[in-house]
């Protein structure tokens, strides 16, 4: 099965190495492509550019219109109905699930002529990509000087996943991006090399050993460099979650209702407990695998009525009533003091936790966001998220927390979120599954 290319280029002549080396060299001589170049310049009148000053004001060319629909009409008149391709920053994102889809299509016979349009300076007249592109695909958040690197990406990437072109189709299945995890680190021989030496279990022979080691490897590389992916990935499974929550450190919230700015004036003090925001945030917490839910208040009343009402839903009644509810509320711990939720997660854990302030205000702090989970993680100690209650946290907390997350905002000026429902953002975000299908 023979897929076509078509090259719609301003130099055909960058693709030389590209088409004489590596696996599209091999694939272009085994027959499973054929490439055919379109050079721009050979669809303009002898000796008029092919790039124009773009229209309004400001510099730069792009290149002109018929030029560029005269290569494509010649690709299709050739070659026949094909897939074009342009390269814009504004593209759809380039991975591994997007190759896998155009394979796919190739596979079953949808595709059958890829036609790429590769553009150069400040790009191409947008009326041409208007007409004739059927996908619009960016290769990352920076820019090239043209669309000739990008093509090579994206054949690249797309001629490996094409049954014979990898000689092994294992070590593709097994590749970064081709499923939750990253790729695991690879080692060969010689087993000392500049002092560093191989794992040992990689020369054990025990497969079953090498395999765990790999997983657990794979997962250790996915959180520490893309734990984006991972949580972005259709295909977590089972065993992948319960290494999950083995691997990362236990998360906990504390709920200040204590040492917080109350009232304009924004004086500290304690506020009143409520039963609201314990139910949402337990069942927040439960549902993203937060270990405990801790309420601080050093008003004796506040307290009796807390474990009153935890021990209704702690009860057989309270089982009966509502199951679920019950298991939410098993994780919720009534204290006296931050300090107090500190000794019992050290206690626990028999480490003291990582403090990650939360405020709705800009301070003179460590500032993490939600893609910063390994800067957490990497300390391999238990993390504590601080919420307050009231007008936030008094700023000696802040100040003291080992981070602290950026404020969550939304696209108006208004910044009033309840905090179970900052909770639960901070949850979805920092440990939620973001699938893109």
């Amino acid at each position: 099965m023979q897929i076509k290319v078509s090259i719609c280029t301003v130099f055909p002549e960058v693709y030389t190495n590209l088409f004489q080396c590596g696996i599209v060299a091999r694939a272009c001589n085994a027959g499973l492509i054929k490439v055919l170049q379109y050079k721009f310049a050979d669809f303009s009148e002898p000796k008029k550019k092919i790039d124009k000053p773009i229209c309004g004001h400001g510099s730069g060319m792009v290149i002109e219109p018929l030029t560029v629909s005269s290569a494509i009409e010649k690709a299709r008149a050739i070659s026949g109905p094909g897939l074009t391709i342009f390269f814009s920053p504004h593209g759809k994102k380039l991975d591994q699930k997007l190759l896998e889809s155009f394979v796919e299509k190739f596979l079953s016979h949808q595709i059958g002529h890829l036609i790429f349009v590769a553009g150069r300076y400040e790009g191409i007249d947008a009326r041409v990509e208007e007409s004739y592109a059927d996908e619009i695909i960016s290769i990352g958040d920076y820019v090239l000087m043209d669309g000739d690197l990008p093509t090579m990406v994206f054949l690249e990437a797309f001629l490996r996943l094409v049954p014979g072109v990898i000689g092994n189709i294992s070590s593709v299945k097994n590749d970064s991006f081709s499923k939750a995890l990253l790729d695991y680190p690879h080692f060969c021989l010689p087993a000392v090399w500049n002092n560093k030496e191989v794992p040992a279990v990689l020369l054990s022979g025990d497969h079953k050993k090498v395999d765990l080691w790999r997983k657990q490897k794979a997962f250790e590389r996915t959180m520490e460099y893309n734990s984006d992916w991972f949580f972005q990935s259709p295909a977590i499974s089972q065993d992948e979650k319960e290494l999950f929550f083995k691997t990362i450190p236990g998360h906990y919230i504390v709920l200040m209702h204590d040492q917080v700015l109350i009232g304009p004036e924004k004086k500290v003090g304690a506020t009143s407990v409520t039963s609201i925001d314990i139910h949402d945030i337990a069942r927040s917490a439960k549902t993203y695998g937060i270990l405990g839910f801790f309420i601080v208040t050093p008003l004796i009343d506040q307290q009796e009525i807390v474990k009153e009402f935890l021990n209704f839903w702690r009860s057989d009644k309270g089982n009966k009533y509502n199951q679920t509810r019950q298991a939410a509320l098993d994780i919720v711990d009534i204290c006296d003091s931050l300090e107090d939720v500190i000794k019992r997660i050290d206690e626990r854990e028999k480490k003291l936790p990582v403090r990650i302030a939360t405020s709705a205000r800009i301070f003179d702090a460590t500032f993490i966001d939600f893609h910063d989970r390994h800067k957490v993680w990497h300390h391999n100690r238990p993390v504590l998220f601080i919420l307050g209650t009231g007008q936030g946290l008094q700023e000696s907390i802040i100040k003291e927390a080992d981070f602290v997350l950026l404020p969550i905002l939304g696209l108006t000026d208004y910044n009033h979120l309840s905090v179970r429902s900052a909770a639960a953002i901070i949850f979805d975000r920092w440990f939620g599954l973001n699938t893109r299908l």
